[in-house]
């Protein structure tokens, strides 16, 4: 049999293999992921767009992004000079070419624990940190440290499904509990009570909030420490987003409390820095009663560390410096920016029908907002919405069902400001385009 590429050489056929000759059976836990990752849901809103040569989008006007939490791209949240220079002198010194340490560089880790101790009551040591391949590796270890056969993790709704699908991925239950969106957002206490048994190991809580804006006061962050003390449960918190607040209220670190409740902070540089691409986060035990080392969670964490990857040997050489010498005038212009399209996404969606916005948002880069279809024709659900709009507005926003919120939205407003009123305003249009008509 030849080839068929017209030189008449004969090679031999292909051999024919039945289904049963390779050893292999998908994990369809891990083929069902996908559906719990924002970047594959993103994947199928920008499916529909005219797509040109090259497999780049071929749009008569920009696509205007508002559906993934990275600004990077846009000049006017370029990362601080001084990260930038910490990086290079990193890389030019020539000493961080090695292999690093499981746990990370010592001189980063002590660097991380300066800067985080200036929000707590006591001071954090290096050997309370570890470091990550950003925020994302943080809470794959912490979901692989505390699964056991028939744990279960308490998570919130609305919110970041990557925990789901990290503690399904390694045989956890995931139960969810409600933030309340006419409380701004809070924890609702009563039911992560209800929810919480015998095999409950920890509460994830999310600040400032991820999908939906919000910031959390230090009283309502006592009730969550009390509330899990009681329940003898250890709390996760998600402050990859700290200090990005705008609102009334500031930024409050749940380490506060690590001597009511044992605290994992997960953090990283990619938000207050934006340079997601760097790949370097951290997890912190906040813990001063030192439970995590009598539960040997400290030893658990150290034993995964050994058998996975680490952040670069460069960016972690790079820390001390980033976080010495960058300027606080960097982060009150991101917070300045983030002030003024939070507050041009708040007033321009009052006027978008069939959208509703509960509350201004105060941190962090998004906002949840309501869809009442019953206004709209032709559009099924959320997703059907979105991948529409992004078929003829070439606008992107995350549906809610990607944060366990069906028939919502989540709205990114950290990108150029100009960009956003545009984007907004093609929104706008859609939907006075899909409204149904007025009797």
């Amino acid at each position: 049999m030849e080839n068929g590429a017209g030189n008449g050489v004969a090679v031999a056929a292909p051999a024919v293999d039945s289904p049963a000759s390779w050893n292999f059976t998908p994990n369809e836990a891990l083929l069902g992921l996908t559906a719990l990752s924002v970047r594959g849901v993103l994947g199928r809103v920008k499916a529909g767009m005219v797509v040109g040569g090259g497999g780049v989008v071929a749009a008569a006007r920009p696509v205007i992004p508002m559906g993934h939490g990275d600004p990077s791209v846009f000049p006017c949240f370029r990362t601080a000079p001084e990260a930038v220079d910490a990086v290079a002198g990193a890389l030019r010194s020539g000493e961080h070419n090695s292999y690093p340490t499981c746990v990370g560089l010592e001189p980063a880790r002590r660097s991380i624990a300066k800067y985080l101790s200036r929000d707590l009551p006591y001071q954090l040591s290096p050997d309370d940190v570890y470091l990550t391949s950003g925020c994302a590796q943080a809470i794959e270890i912490i979901c692989s440290v505390l699964a056991r056969p028939g744990a279960n993790i308490l998570l919130p709704r609305p919110g970041y499904l990557f925990y789901e699908a990290r503690a399904v991925f390694n045989g956890m239950e995931a139960r969810y509990y409600d933030l309340l969106p006419e409380k701004d957002w809070e924890v609702d206490i009563d039911g992560v009570q209800v929810l919480a048994d015998e095999n409950t190991v920890a509460v994830v809580i999310v600040n400032p909030g991820n999908p939906c804006g919000n910031v959390y006061t230090y009283d309502h962050l006592a009730k969550v420490a009390e509330t899990a003390r009681k329940l003898g449960i250890f709390v996760i918190t998600d402050e990859v987003y700290a200090h990005l607040t705008f609102g009334k209220r500031k930024f409050v670190p749940m380490g506060m409390f690590g001597a009511v409740a044992p605290v994992f902070t997960l953090g990283s540089i990619s938000k207050r820095w934006v340079v997601p691409g760097w790949r370097l986060g951290w997890i912190v035990t906040n813990d001063p009663s030192g439970v995590f080392q009598r539960t040997k969670v400290v030893d658990s964490i150290k034993s995964y560390l050994d058998i996975s990857s680490d952040p670069p040997t460069f960016v972690q050489g790079a820390i001390p410096k980033l976080l010495e010498n960058t300027k606080e005038d960097f982060f009150n212009k991101t917070v300045k920016i983030l002030r003024e399209t939070a507050d041009i996404c708040w007033e321009k969606l009052k006027d978008i029908n069939a959208i509703t916005c509960p509350s201004r948002p105060e941190g962090s880069m998004f906002v949840m907002v309501k869809l009442d279809l019953s206004c709209l024709q032709d559009i099924k659900d959320d997703m059907d919405f979105c991948c529409r709009l992004a078929k003829e507005e070439f606008v992107v926003v995350l549906p809610g069902c990607a944060v366990g919120y069906k028939n919502w939205l989540r709205i990114t407003f950290a990108i150029d400001p100009s960009s956003l009123e545009d984007g907004l305003d093609r929104l706008k249009s859609f939907c006075l385009r899909h409204s149904k008509p007025t009797k």
